[in-house]
C-alpha cells in the first residue's frame, strides 16, 4: 500500500488526488495522510469535498508503520541504535518523476505538478473534478450567480493575480508574473478577441481594483470585472468561476493552473508565465497548449503553442 501525504491548498490537493487516480488505475492500493500537514491551526482547508470526493484515509498506525514513526519505547530505542527505516519517498524534483508510479509500499511526498502523471486518464480526472458539492454562502450567493451570468454572456478571460503569501516569498515567486507579463498577455488576447472581458481573480481585491483603473486609463479597450466576496475558505468558488471562462491568463500558481485546465474547450487559449519558480526549473508544469510570456512581456516563441 502507498500513502500520499496531502499538503497545500486546493490546487496542490487536486494534483495529489490526480496522482491517486493514476496509481489506482495501475492496480495499486493507495490511501491519504490528510492529518500530518493539517494539524496546525493555521493550516489551509482541505477542499476536495466540493467535488463530492471521498478518499480513503490512512490510519495513524498505518502512517507510523510505513514511516517508522511509532513512539513506543522499543521502536525509539531501535531507531536510536540502528537508525530510522522509513519508506518515505519524496519526488526527485518539481516535475514529472516516473519513479513515483513504480512505488508499491511507500509514503509519497510532493506536489506532483504535471499533467504527465494523469494525461492518459484525463477523462477520469475531469469527471472526478466536477463541482458537485459547492456550498454558496448566503451573503454572496446572488453576487456569484451574477458573475456566472456575466462570464457565460461575454467573451470571458480569467486573470489570476496572486499577492498576499507570494509577496512574502519574493525569492521563490517574485519577478515572474510582473506588470509587463500581464499587460502583454492582455494585449495578446485582446488582439485575438477584440470583445474580451477580463475577470480578475485575486487575494487582494482592493489592490486589483486600483490596478484595473490604471490599465483602463492606459487602454480604453480593456474591460474588467474584479471578482469579490470570496475568501480563502471559499476559494473553490473562484476556481469554479475561473473554469467557466473561455480563455485564461494564469499566475505561477497551481490554483489558476487548474482553473484553466478544468475548462475543457478545445479552442481555449491559456497564457502562462515563461518561468514558474525562481528556485528551480519546472518544465513539466506547462501543458502543450500554453502561450508563455516572460517577465519582460516577451512571448517565448520556442515554448508556446501555435507560434
Amino acid at each position: 500500500m502507498n500513502i500520499i501525504r496531502m499538503s497545500g491548498g486546493i490546487g496542490n490537493q487536486m494534483f495529489q488526488y490526480a496522482l491517486y487516480l493514476k496509481l489506482v488505475s495501475l492496480g495499486k492500493e493507495v490511501k491519504f495522510d490528510d492529518v500530518t500537514e493539517y494539524e496546525p491551526d493555521n493550516a489551509r482547508p482541505i477542499m476536495l469535498s466540493v467535488f463530492g470526493i471521498d478518499y480513503p484515509k490512512a490510519s495513524k498506525e498505518e502512517i507510523n508503520e510505513i514511516t517508522d514513526g511509532s513512539m513506543n519505547l522499543v521502536d525509539r530505542i531501535r531507531r536510536k541504535l540502528f537508525g530510522r527505516k522509513s519508506r518515505e519517498y519524496t519526488e526527485a524534483f518539481l516535475g514529472y518523476d516516473e519513479e513515483v508510479l513504480k512505488k508499491d509500499s511507500s509514503y509519497l511526498c510532493g506536489y506532483f505538478q504535471s499533467e504527465k502523471y494523469f494525461k492518459d486518464i484525463e477523462k477520469e480526472v475531469r469527471e472526478a473534478f466536477r463541482f458537485r458539492n459547492v456550498h454558496m454562502p448566503e451573503p454572496i450567493e446572488t453576487q456569484i450567480k451574477q458573475y456566472e451570468e456575466q462570464i457565460a454572456g461575454s467573451l470571458s478571460i480569467s486573470i489570476h493575480i496572486r499577492r498576499g503569501d507570494y509577496l512574502q516569498a519574493e525569492d521563490v515567486y517574485g519577478g515572474i508574473c510582473t506588470d509587463a507579463y500581464y499587460e502583454k498577455a492582455m494585449e495578446y488576447l485582446l488582439e485575438k478577441y477584440p470583445s474580451a472581458h477580463f475577470f480578475v481573480f485575486t487575494n487582494d481585491t482592493l489592490w486589483a481594483e486600483k490596478w484595473c483603473e490604471e490599465k483602463r486609463a492606459e487602454k480604453r479597450e480593456f474591460k474588467f470585472t474584479v471578482i469579490k466576496g470570496t475568501k480563502e475558505a471559499t476559494g473553490y468558488i473562484d476556481l469554479m468561476l475561473m473554469s467557466k471562462c473561455r480563455h485564461h491568463i494564469i499566475a505561477n500558481s497551481s490554483f489558476s493552473w487548474w482553473g484553466a485546465w478544468l475548462n475543457d474547450s478545445p479552442g481555449k487559449c491559456v497564457v502562462a508565465p515563461e518561468k514558474w519558480l525562481n528556485t528551480c526549473e519546472c518544465h513539466d508544469i506547462f501543458t502543450p497548449d500554453m502561450v508563455r510570456i516572460d517577465a519582460y512581456g516577451k512571448i517565448d516563441i520556442d515554448n508556446s503553442a501555435g507560434l
